[in-house]
């Protein structure tokens, strides 16, 4: 399975830095960080001369044998004794290939260069300029700063949509599907549940049970609505109430489930366009 990017930059002292999130985990681009020290054309050179060093190679090497269990340490110790000889050299794709590391990886293409797990770029940012070093743990924290009060609202904005119109569709179930069904007492809550799951059919593609199956230690102390995305939360909420009118107008469960189904199509389609159209450059952005 491909990996999960996402790039953001931030500028350090004049000098834009990409930063990838690959998996949940920030790598940093060393070629962009090292245009601080030298121009675009070199940069590889001031990487392949940082890698060389013995004292890198042992920070690299610990590091992997910390994070990566399937770290080749055998390669590790060759690459380890010939370091300080006057010819050695080490580009990071070598480095990767031989020894399987997952610190650093080379990206090809838009954004390309050679980008470092944070704490390596940390490193290699001393390497560069303590300086430079202490000023991108600065715009890098800003960073981490901003995204984490964008979670605060996105996660009050999921609590919001979560109950909008949990009521309209519970009262619905309440007062249209139990009087018409064989539910007793003790049972009533499966025609919560029942309801509930069609919701998730219609826009999951599946059930609760069936999610929590799929994804035992997430399920522990989550479902599936607590991984849904702000659209996704936004159209199950317009389901609950979509849903709520058609209960009341009598219609049978299969074909309400394919009404519903094609809405949630539809409405996750309008609102990934939507946010294809904002992340299109500006004219700004152009020049």
């Amino acid at each position: 399975m491909e990996a999960m990017k996402k790039t953001t930059s931030i500028t350090v002292q004049d000098v834009p830095v990409t930063i990838m999130n690959v998996d949940q985990r920030d790598y940093i681009s060393l070629t962009d960080m090292a245009k601080a020290r030298t121009d675009a054309g070199r940069a590889a050179d001031v990487i392949k001369n940082w890698l060389r060093a013995r004292s890198t190679l042992e920070f690299l090497g610990t590091w992997e044998v910390m994070y990566n269990p399937n770290f080749k340490v055998v390669e590790f110790d060759h690459f380890k004794s010939e370091a300080g000889l006057h010819t050695f050299t080490l580009s990071a794709k070598e480095w990767i290939e031989k020894t399987n590391a997952v610190g650093i990886y080379v990206q090809a293409g838009r954004y390309g260069g050679t980008y470092a797990h944070k704490d390596i770029a940390f490193e290699f940012g001393s390497a560069i300029s303590p300086v430079f070093k202490l000023y991108l743990l600065k715009e890098y924290q800003r960073l981490k700063d901003a995204e984490n009060d964008r979670l605060k609202l996105e996660w009050s904005a999921k609590r919001f949509l979560s109950k909008n119109n949990y009521l309209i569709h519970t009262d619905a179930v309440k007062n249209y599907v139990l009087p018409q069904s064989n539910y007793t007492k003790n049972t009533e809550w499966l025609a919560y549940a029942d309801e509930a799951d069609l919701l998730n059919v219609a826009l999951f593609g599946c059930t609760a049970k069936a999610w929590r199956e799929a994804n035992p230690t997430l399920a522990k102390n989550s479902n599936i609505r607590d991984y849904a995305s702000i659209a996704e939360l936004t159209v199950l909420s317009n389901l609950e109430t979509h849903n709520a009118e058609l209960i009341k107008s009598r219609m049978e469960k299969k074909e309400r489930f394919e009404a519903l189904r094609q809405i949630a199509q539809y409405q996750l389609r309008v609102l990934a366009e939507a946010e294809k159209i904002k992340e299109l450059p500006t004219l700004e952005d152009k020049s």
